[in-house]
C-alpha cells in the first residue's frame, strides 16, 4: 500500500459511516484524546497500534482519525491486514469537527481539538 492508494473517507461520510456502526480510531497521542475526541471513537495511539490488542474487525469497515490526517493513513497500513475495511479519515478531527461531528473530553464536557 502507497500513500497514493491508502483508503481515504472525507469527514462528512465518516460522520455517517461511524453513526451506521464503523469503527472509529483515535491514533492520536494521550494529550490529543484528553482535549478533546469523538464521543464514539476508542484511543489506540500510533506509537501503539503495531502491537496493541484489538477485537476482531475482519470484515468490519474501520476508520483511523488523527489531528489532520496524516498518521490516520500510516494506521490504516497497520490496520488493514488485520482484515478489516480500514479507511482514513481525510482532514482528520479538524474536518470531523467542521462538518458538525461532537468533540468530548472523557467526562462528556465539551473537548477541544488539541
Amino acid at each position: 500500500m502507497t500513500a497514493n492508494t491508502i483508503p481515504t473517507v472525507d469527514a462528512g461520510e465518516a460522520l455517517r459511516w461511524v453513526s451506521e456502526g464503523a469503527v472509529l480510531v483515535d491514533v492520536r497521542e494521550q494529550a490529543e484524546w484528553d482535549a478533546g475526541h469523538a464521543p464514539q471513537a476508542i484511543h489506540v495511539p500510533l506509537s501503539s497500534l503495531a502491537t496493541a490488542s484489538l477485537p476482531d474487525y475482519r470484515g468490519r469497515r474501520v476508520l483511523a482519525i488523527c489531528r489532520s490526517g496524516n498518521r490516520s493513513k500510516q494506521a490504516v497500513t497497520l490496520l488493514a491486514p488485520r482484515g478489516c475495511d480500514a479507511y482514513s479519515v481525510d482532514g482528520g478531527m479538524n474536518g470531523w469537527q467542521a462538518v458538525g461531528g461532537r468533540v468530548v473530553t472523557s467526562t462528556g464536557a465539551a473537548g477541544r481539538i488539541a
